[in-house]
């Protein structure tokens, strides 16, 4: 029988420094951000990236953290809903999909959030084709896709306003 190695993974979550011991090298980051720094927001869903669930920004770039290995991100910056907006002060696309009543179950939210997220740090008025675009690869099973994309675009007519 094999033995098991621990290997000691640098990282940077939400702006805060962690260094974490896992047994195997390959270890998903989701498996990471959600065991062992408690970080609930990001969700398990399907285990192989067709949902979105797991999404979070990885240097402003949205990834599946269900089928990243965990040493592939260390030294780079990763944000999780957690670390997007706080209660005090959310960001723009979580008030927005909060005050329209955008989500049903919430499951999805934070990997569509996220998701939208990188698009508006690249693109600051993203146009609803831009929206759906990004969004394509994050599953809604209860429908509400329609509201949570008129809430995306409601966030950011606001934002530009003030």
């Amino acid at each position: 029988m094999p033995i098991a190695m621990s290997h000691t993974i640098n990282l940077s979550v939400n702006g805060e420094r962690h260094r974490v011991v896992v047994d195997h090298y390959d270890t998903p980051l989701l498996y990471i951000l959600r065991d062992d720094l408690k970080l609930k927001g990001t969700r398990f869903g399907c285990g192989s990236g067709q949902c979105g669930a797991c999404t979070v920004l990885v240097d402003g770039a949205a990834i599946r953290s269900c089928e990243t290995p965990a040493w592939s991100v260390e030294g780079r910056s990763i944000t999780t809903i957690e670390g997007l907006g706080t209660l005090a002060r959310m960001h723009p696309l979580q008030s927005s999909i909060i005050e329209q009543q955008a989500g049903q179950c919430g499951y999805c939210l934070s990997g569509i959030i996220m998701s939208a997220a990188a698009l508006v740090e690249k693109d600051h008025e993203p146009s609803r084709d831009k929206i759906l675009a990004a969004l394509d690869k994050n599953l809604c099973r209860c429908g509400a896709h329609n509201r949570i994309v008129g809430a995306i675009e409601r966030a950011w007519r606001e934002e530009t306003r003030s």
